[in-house]
């Protein structure tokens, strides 16, 4: 199939390897964040670290829309299922994310909670249509990629007049996340998270193109670089990346040009802006508050706002303290420095949000990647 088997090809795969193997500079090392959950899998679902020079690495960033959402969060949509008669609608991984007394949102609907998984907001909506006697929340949740369709659902819901619809915002924004990594004490003032450049987002890149980047190779001097989410593109963004740290370049570089250009989806922008606007501080889980780092609903479209219209109090709640998932998000461990990770922790029963989604760290390294920790020892005959 075009633009997936073309870009799985085995043998192109080794050819970059062995391109890598002999650009890399055996006297340094490289570090590289990948700032994507799709990324993260298919970094662990191909293999593609064991292909890498031994001296190249990559570091999970946070990148994974669930992975990121605090647990008080989940906890206000809890709240207005079970204690406010409200119908939850949500996608299927935001379900399964741990939130305070051991508590997620499928526990939640387990204990009599009408939350309801979703598709998409428009699901949300055609459900708020059908039920007009009822309260509908939809708790909104991800980057870029999926707040056009949020803000789709309530300009629709504006035009259509539903008085039952609101909106939950949890979108946030990923240049945001990244100047927060840049400006933590780990990379800016230890240095014991190593970065030597980014490997953009896909998807998110498609929404608001390359253009925003560009202040992280001039004010940071990192290189990014925008890559599609097939091994070919992540093992061709990571080549290009060891160029750039070679030749002593920080530029924004689009290896992902079959999608992405410099503006970015302008009517998705635009649309975006006249529903949302920023909020001054969200809190990320394992980033603590990030300023300017999140949307809210505008004042003019503030009868859509589940937080106004239920007056919901947002309180920060600790992750569970056995739990790595928030070190793993800020790149200063990997998930197998977690005491729990796969033994108390695991997709079936997840203690962290890391292991929830499959563009957790987490989640795809115990799928794809924790055999390959294992020692083979061989008997001898």
């Amino acid at each position: 199939m075009k633009y997936i088997d073309e870009f799985r090809d085995g043998d192109i795969a080794h050819k970059i390897a062995e391109r890598l193997a002999a650009e890399v500079q055996p006297g340094r090392n490289y570090s590289f964040m990948e700032f994507c959950g799709g990324h993260t899998h298919a970094i662990s679902r191909y293999g593609i670290a064991e292909l890498l020079p031994k001296n190249v690495r990559m570091v999970h960033g946070p990148g994974c829309p669930v992975c990121v959402l605090p647990i008080g969060r989940i906890d206000l949509a809890i709240g207005l299922a079970l204690e406010r008669n409200v119908i939850v609608c949500t996608y299927g991984d935001t379900m399964r994310v741990p939130a305070s007394n051991g508590l997620s949102l499928v526990k939640a609907k387990a204990r009599g909670g009408d939350i309801r998984m979703v598709y998409s907001a428009a699901d949300a909506l055609t459900i708020a249509r059908q039920n007009p006697e009822r309260e509908v929340v939809f708790f909104a949740i991800g980057f870029e990629t999926t707040t056009p369709p949020t803000a789709l659902a309530i300009r629709d819901a504006q035009r259509q007049g539903l008085k039952n619809f609101t909106v939950l915002s949890c979108h946030v924004l990923t240049p945001s996340a990244i100047t927060h990594i840049l400006e933590s004490p780990e990379v800016r003032q230890y240095g014991t998270v190593p970065i030597d450049g980014f490997i953009g987002p896909a998807h998110v890149s498609i929404i608001i193109g390359s253009g925003p980047y560009e202040h992280f190779a001039e004010e940071y001097r990192k290189p990014v670089v925008i890559a599609g989410f097939e091994p070919l593109d992540v093992m061709q963004a990571v080549l290009m990346l060891v160029r750039q740290v070679n030749e002593g370049r920080c530029e924004v570089e689009n290896e992902f040009s079959r999608a992405v250009d410099r503006d970015g989806n302008l009517s998705a922008q635009a649309l975006v802006s006249e529903v949302f606007e920023l909020r001054t501080s969200f809190e990320w889980r394992g980033l603590g508050e990030v300023p300017y780092s999140a949307l809210k609903i505008r004042p003019a479209f503030a009868e859509f706002d589940a937080e106004r219209r239920f007056s919901l109090d947002y309180r920060p709640v600790a992750d569970n303290k056995a739990c790595e998932c928030g070190a793993i998000l800020r790149g200063v461990k990997k998930p197998t420095d977690c005491k729990i990770f796969g033994t108390v922790c695991t997709p079936e029963n997840p203690v962290g949000s890391c292991m929830v989604s499959s563009e957790g760290a987490c989640a795809a390294h115990y799928s794809y990647g924790r055999f390959r920790d294992i020692a083979i020892v061989a008997e001898t005959a």
